[in-house]
């Protein structure tokens, strides 16, 4: 439940493949946002979707871009931070995932 004061917080992750847990934050989000730029991907999950989805960007080279909703291996917000899901565009091992989570 929100605190009824907005909080954001910022960090980054390197990809593994497999799910990550960012339990780093002290509220659930509401909104979450993530950048893979070694990937040119980024991808957001809003309030009122469902867990493990998320919609992506993915620049798929000469100037195209793939947008799409997943519906599994996407976000899925927690108590306390966010899962981020094994979708090969966002979570690709070894590649950099910028997050910007607001409450």
């Amino acid at each position: 439940m929100s605190s009824g004061v907005a909080r954001m917080q910022v960090g980054a992750v390197t990809g593994t493949g497999a799910i990550i847990e960012v339990e780093t934050l002290d509220f659930q989000p509401r909104y979450i946002r993530l950048l893979n730029v070694g990937g040119n991907a980024q991808g957001e999950w809003v309030e009122g979707m469902a867990d493990d989805s998320v919609q992506k960007v993915v620049d798929s080279g000469a100037g195209a871009t793939d947008i799409s909703l997943a519906t599994s291996d996407g976000i899925t917000p927690k108590a306390n931070g966010f899962d981020i899901g094994a979708d090969t565009d966002l979570n690709a091992a070894g590649e950099l995932i910028h997050y910007i989570a607001f409450e």
